[in-house]
């Protein structure tokens, strides 16, 4: 059993399910503490955050890579359905099932083999290596990484690289890298009308009857035309709720949530003021709360893409893709204080659901990618 697999199998042991770390960051921690690592735990209510850097040997133009990543897994849904028990490692038919397999213990695993093998080799390496591990990522994300990316910010900590070991990869191992994710902002529109009987709709307001010409236009809005990086905005309605239960009572008010994903070519506040332009625009009278769950990042193509893209290609044969698709993740806080934040892990076609798996055959080349990483920007 390679030392990758084995170290898979022992964090996936672990029922850490969010935020709940299982000591998950300890087996981690000790790793990387007997390779030289200064190893830091920042807790915030209930959340369990590593922070470890081992510095290298130059004083001047040294980089600064960091592997970032959660130990926190989703629930596992109702166990009766899963094959085997989610956090008992298993194979079958040469794969690794179990919770996190992909999402994401074994990127964790292969960072931490990867560095021990760059080591090895390389004991005088001139750039630094650090790792950012949290245990609320699949949660909220209010105590995990943003709390170390603040600690880091008042350091005044630089950091010139950022591998996030999110699965990004879609049919094979290495086919698609994110470098870049788009925004998440979502609003709560209450609509208000007044509330009466059906049969005397002159002494009532359906909110409803006013709020439909809006909504119209606003799901015929192009927002933007993204960019080479982003495909355009999308605004999506996700919830509609109005009325008593009646059928002969017009309802009083309209309750509208919607989401936009955005890219880096819009801003918050030019959205937030073009849905009210249109509002304003058919009259309505309402209440609207926004909240941003995420701004968007980009990395263009630069020194960390392209070499990760060589690691690939030398690994695995395979001609990566830069993609922006997808949710959020916390590259999002990390690109605050990193020019240049990737995302590359396994494929992505397993996680968060029932029997979430790997291939074992992608699990050394991932580790290999890794160390081939190191190797290009820190030796």
């Amino acid at each position: 059993m390679s030392g990758t697999l084995a170290l898979t199998e022992q964090l996936i042991a672990r029922a850490s399910v969010t935020p709940d770390d299982q000591h998950c960051q300890r087996i981690l921690t000790e790793r990387l503490s007997t390779l030289g690592f200064d190893c830091e735990t920042i807790e915030s209510h209930g959340v369990t955050n590593l922070w470890a850097v081992k510095r290298g040997t130059s004083s001047g133009d040294g980089k600064l890579l960091v592997f970032a990543g959660h130990t926190d897994v989703v629930p596992t849904g109702p166990l009766e359905q899963w094959t085997s028990p989610p956090f008992e490692p298993t194979h079958r038919d040469g794969k690794l099932y179990g919770r996190g397999a992909a999402d994401m213990k074994t990127s964790l695993a292969a960072f931490v083999v990867a560095s021990e093998e760059f080591v090895a080799a390389h004991a005088a390496h001139r750039g630094s290596i650090a790792f950012l591990i949290t245990s609320d990522e699949e949660g909220p994300a209010t105590d995990g990484t943003i709390k170390v990316v603040q600690a880091l910010k008042e350091r005044g900590e630089r950091l010139d690289y950022c591998i996030v070991g999110e699965p990004t990869s879609s049919a094979t191992l290495g086919d698609m890298v994110k470098n870049g994710r788009r925004g998440s902002m979502s609003g709560k529109l209450i609509v208000k009308g007044i509330q009466g009987h059906i049969a005397y709709p002159h002494l009532a307001k359906n909110p409803l009857h006013v709020l439909a010409p809006a909504l119209a236009e606003l799901v015929a809005e192009r927002w933007d035309d993204g960019n080479e990086y982003f495909p355009p905005t999308t605004w999506q309605v996700s919830n509609l709720h109005s009325g008593t239960g009646a059928s002969n009572v017009i309802p009083g008010h309209a309750d509208l949530l919607f989401n936009f994903r955005f890219s880096t070519a819009s801003t918050v506040e030019g959205l937030q003021k073009r849905v009210h332009a249109i509002l304003d625009r058919h009259g309505l009278e309402y209440d609207l709360q926004w909240s941003v769950s995420g701004l968007p990042f980009l990395t263009p193509r630069g020194d960390l893409s392209e070499a990760l893209a060589r690691a690939i290609v030398d690994e695995t044969g395979v001609t990566t893709e830069l993609s922006t698709t997808g949710g959020t993740s916390d590259g999002r806080f990390i690109a605050q204080i990193c020019e240049q934040v990737v995302e590359f892990g396994p494929p992505n076609g397993s996680i968060h659901k029932i029997d979430e798996h790997i291939d074992v055959a992608f699990i050394e080349p991932l580790k290999n990618v890794y160390r081939r990483v190191l190797e290009q920007l820190v030796a």
